[in-house]
């Protein structure tokens, strides 16, 4: 930049320098959070399936113990210590499928953090959208005008993203119930 730019014009210039330092963070950040993303779903996917193969076996084996116990009439005593190991496996498939059903959370807080850096990236952009209309002599009342408009429309920015931000994420049909966190 010549030595004789004018003030305006350096800030501007600098600003432009920032947001565009700052994007290339955030546009690191966002890609992060979508490989998060695709990693969670693909791991909930494999517990899933993996958890529905043995939910599937132990079943099985539930119909095959049953079947036995209907046949050679086992003492009381060993039917109940049965049944306490099955309702054990009862409750354990419940708080499975409840931790599983965080993976819908977690994707919503992810998305919604993807949108926040969205908006950041938006806000940065307004650093750079500028009028280039520069008048000699006029340089701190153009710097103060300059940062006045950045600051409205930051601030109209601002309020638009939070706006469009739920307060919180929710889960419906969980074995405990519905769920809101935050």
């Amino acid at each position: 930049m010549r030595m004789d730019t004018p003030p305006i014009l350096k800030l501007r210039h600098l600003l432009a320098a920032v947001s565009g330092h700052g994007k290339q963070h955030l546009l690191r950040v966002e890609a992060d959070l979508l490989q998060t993303t695709y990693l969670l779903n693909k791991a909930i996917e494999d517990l899933s399936a993996s958890f529905i193969s043995v939910h599937d076996s132990v079943t099985k084996q539930q119909q095959i113990l049953d079947s036995l116990i209907e046949q050679h009439h086992f003492n009381h005593a060993e039917t109940k210590q049965l049944e306490v190991f099955k309702q054990n496996i009862v409750n354990e498939v419940n708080a499975v499928i409840t931790g599983l059903q965080f993976q819908d959370l977690t994707s919503q807080l992810l998305t919604r953090t993807v949108n926040h850096v969205n908006g950041l990236k938006d806000l940065l952009q307004e650093l750079v959208t500028h009028d280039e209309v520069v008048e000699l002599g006029n340089e701190q009342e153009q710097l103060i005008n300059f940062l006045e408009e950045v600051d409205r429309k930051l601030h109209a920015s601002s309020h638009n993203l939070a706006a469009g931000s739920r307060p919180s994420v929710k889960s419906q049909d969980m074995a405990t119930g519905d769920i809101e966190l935050f």
